[in-house]
């Protein structure tokens, strides 16, 4: 299948979804900028990017059109102004300082939409914080007028066995934050890649993040 092919086909799934229609993220780390604009010309609007200085460089060739940028990788200190300042959304928050950074850096640029990653399945080479911690984080990020908390995002278990019990999990402490957390913009539950997003979309992700069902395997 062709790039259109493949996008008919996941744009078909998530309107299958039993709740909300998914946002389907187009994650195109080592993806040319020339198939982003396609896929652009195809009506995706978001795209999430892993490595800052790869995402900058196709920044500058796409700046003509509309994108909503997601950076979605590992967080270093020494990036955050970077980030903050060519990034709308960060779905990698793991920890307060690196929000604290994101929201001094922001400056007088609109909110920065903000998820917080979950290391809901316990793998150690997954980043993100504990379910525990999740609360008194996004209560902490309330309080930063630069930042505007959107919700959670998470990797779940590779094992296909595994997967659905984290997805259940992150379902329930989505809800749990939009509980304690009335008066925030929580409407984001980011779950589910392309080995496992049909999962993730019964289990009530409001985002999938797409790469290689999307773009082909990547060389």
């Amino acid at each position: 299948m062709d790039l259109s092919q493949r996008l008919a086909s996941l744009q078909k799934q998530c309107a299958a979804a039993p709740g909300v229609r998914p946002r389907l993220l187009a994650v195109s780390k080592t993806v040319p900028a020339a198939i982003l604009r396609a896929a652009y010309a195809l009506g995706l609007r978001h795209f999430g990017e892993n490595y800052l200085q790869e995402a900058l460089a196709k920044q500058a060739e796409l700046a003509d059109l509309d994108i909503q940028w997601h950076f979605i990788g590992r967080i270093q200190r020494n990036k955050t102004q970077a980030i903050a300042e060519h990034f709308q959304w960060v779905e990698s928050v793991d920890r307060l300082l690196i929000a604290q950074r994101l929201h001094a850096a922001r400056g007088d640029l609109p909110p920065l939409n903000c998820l917080i990653e979950v290391a809901i399945s316990g793998e150690a080479s997954k980043g993100g914080v504990a379910p525990a911690e999740v609360l008194p984080l996004a209560r902490a990020m309330t309080a930063l007028p630069r930042l505007r908390l959107r919700g959670l995002m998470a990797l779940a278990n590779p094992d296909p066995q595994l997967a659905p019990q984290d997805f259940a999990a992150m379902a329930r402490l989505y809800g749990q934050l939009q509980e304690q957390l009335p008066s925030a913009d929580i409407d984001t539950l980011s779950m589910g890649t392309s080995g496992d997003y049909p999962l993730a979309i019964a289990a009530g992700a409001t985002e999938i993040r797409i790469g290689t069902a999307l773009f082909g395997a990547r060389a």
